[in-house]
């Protein structure tokens, strides 16, 4: 039942707009702001859904010359020089300033819900071919990947391959130096440490780019008899624990910058160098996304002198909680089953298993950005939900 609008009308001098709702609550709409989004056909192209007003076409203390309310469901509005604009009260609501209003629409756009986990982790399983193929099922495991960080999708079939379904149904894969997608084997002259047999410790993959992926896919297609257990931890849920037990470890971890670095050859010879800080915070200080691999921590360290070993105190601190026994989840992958989880989130190791003649673990992996994920799970919403 889309919202009506009791009363409109001009405040502080015309600088703002009231809208009283027939539920007795109102609401402030800055005429700046109502200005700059005026949907009217010279100022907005809807075909595209974007803006056509540039700024330096608005008068940032623009005030209303008339508003006026029709039929509780619209309201009008003549600015100075007479150019009208017309503004739905469903639309209007949806954008009320409120901070409750807000709250609600970072949820609907962005699903911040995180549901934290430890040794605990009830793993979420669903089959991959009804992911591939049923909306619902597609849109219940891109929602528990946002808010759990991990999902197991199990069944499918034992050859390479398999992730590229995955890509096209999200929309597209993440190309990175190790193409498309990535063979986890042991390989001689291993120009990663991913492809040997030895134990892999907790780790995101590629903090030394700008931009890390967000999601990754590994999907099992063989698998070693003795060893190769695969081991998460929710970096998030662990960063909580630091920031209460020590706050100086924290905020060195989230204010250092740490060099990583990556040379090699594999779709095409790369040298790979950035700077990243082991855990990025938000404005509120809560950790946002994890850059912490100590196989591609460079020897360069561009910090002075005196702040190394606090540096390395407070790293230690939080590698010991990573991998203490109540934080650690290990499960070990079946052929078939393919593992999507959070990069910006969770952390991933492996136990090590025993080099033979021939390949006894092969796992295929990709990489997605959230941007492509979020983007999936916002029309697959629409499409199951029936939501605009």
């Amino acid at each position: 039942m889309s919202p009506g609008i009791q009363k409109v009308e001009a405040l502080d001098e015309g600088h703002f707009v009231r809208v009283e709702w027939e539920d007795g609550r109102e609401s402030h709409y800055p005429c700046v702001w109502l200005r700059d989004n005026c949907q009217c056909p010279h100022c907005f192209l809807h075909s595209a859904r974007a803006r056509k007003l540039v700024i330096e076409d608005l008068d940032v203390n623009i005030v209303v010359k008339e508003v006026t309310l029709a039929d509780r469901k619209k309201i009008y509005i003549t600015w100075p020089d007479e150019h009208a604009s017309e503004y739905e009260a469903e639309w209007l609501k949806k954008r009320c300033f409120s901070e409750e209003a807000r709250a609600e629409m970072r949820e609907d756009l962005f699903l911040p819900e995180c549901q934290y986990w430890g040794s605990d982790l009830q793993l979420p399983k669903m089959p991959f071919e009804e992911i591939l193929y049923n909306d619902e099922s597609a849109y219940k495991w891109l929602c528990t990947l946002k808010k759990v960080g991990i999902v197991l999708l199990t069944g499918a079939a034992t050859r390479q391959g398999e992730l590229v379904k995955l890509g096209h149904r999200i929309g597209f894969l993440r190309l990175t130096f190790y193409g498309p997608t990535w063979q986890v084997q042991d390989k001689a002259d291993a120009n990663n440490v991913a492809y040997t047999t030895g134990k892999l410790c907790f780790h995101t993959d590629y903090p030394v780019l700008q931009h890390p992926p967000g999601v990754q896919f590994l999907h099992c297609i063989k698998q070693t008899a003795v060893g190769g257990e695969s081991e998460v931890v929710d970096g998030f849920h662990v960063s909580n624990k630091l920031k209460k037990q020590n706050p100086q470890a924290y905020q060195i971890l989230s204010s250092t910058a740490v060099d990583y670095t990556d040379v090699g050859i594999d779709y095409c010879e790369f040298a790979v160098q950035c700077k990243q800080r082991i855990i990025d915070v938000d404005s509120r200080g809560q950790a946002v996304r994890i850059n912490y691999n100590n196989a591609t921590r460079d020897t360069v360290f561009d910090i002075p002198a005196e702040k190394v070993r606090p540096f390395y105190a407070a790293l230690k601190e939080f590698d010991d909680l990573l991998n203490s026994a109540e934080h650690k989840f290990t499960y070990k992958l079946e052929p078939g089953d393919i593992v999507t989880f959070d990069n910006w989130r969770v952390l991933h190791g492996r136990q090590s298993y025993s080099s033979g003649s021939a390949v006894t673990r092969h796992l295929e992996g990709a990489y997605a950005d959230w941007d492509v994920v979020l983007s999936r799970l916002r029309l697959l919403r629409k499409r199951v939900l029936n939501r605009d």
